[in-house]
């Protein structure tokens, strides 16, 4: 998928999506806030992408997906778009080889934080609820992304580990901000 593709998709998705409950409403509320990072991402994604930074563009597109799959599995947002939204389908546009330098070490970057951030937090839900098993899944969703990341970038593919590690971090940056989780420590690389 190149980086335009994946920033229309996102667009063309969030354009379709909307909260599962009212505005004043907890689950409304959660909604709201996944929704408006999906869309600052996706936002900020355009920004880069329209400067030419395109290493920051796929960063900042990857975590709005994290963020906007998050919320639709977590039921909190609705997508009436007819075609899903998966920006890993296809092979990864190569960027030029003047970003190599930036590519790599944003993706190392992205590995640290990504592995930090999943060692920094615990499931916030009593054991054998619906939200300590939603927890779980959050997280077996970040550690199949940093896994495949590290993958990627053992292979020397690095535009596909930055987007694992992104795309990750999105997730879990959003099950923070929801309360599924206790930050233990490195509260600074979460949103809340």
């Amino acid at each position: 998928m190149k980086i335009a593709e994946c920033r229309d998709a996102l667009a063309e998705v969030l354009a379709c999506t909307r909260s599962a409950a009212p505005p004043n409403t907890p689950i409304g509320q959660e909604a709201s806030a996944v929704m408006e990072m999906a869309q600052a991402y996706q936002k900020d994604g355009g920004t880069f992408y329209g400067k030419g930074d395109l290493v920051n563009a796929l960063a900042a597109f990857f975590y709005g997906a994290g963020w906007l799959h998050f919320g639709i599995s977590a039921g909190f947002i609705i997508c009436d778009s007819q075609k899903p939204f998966c920006p890993f389908a296809g092979p990864w546009e190569r960027l030029p080889l003047a970003l190599s330098e930036k590519l790599g070490e944003k993706t190392h970057r992205y590995e640290r934080l990504l592995n930090t951030a999943r060692s920094s937090v615990e499931c916030a839900g009593e054991s054998e609820t619906i939200s300590n098993t939603f927890a779980g899944t959050i997280l077996c969703i970040t550690r199949v992304y940093a896994a495949q990341g590290a993958r990627y970038r053992e292979a020397g593919s690095c535009e596909d580990a930055l987007a694992c590690f992104s795309y990750g971090h999105g997730w879990l940056d959003a099950g923070v901000t929801c309360g599924y989780f206790h930050i233990l420590a490195h509260r600074d690389i979460f949103t809340v």
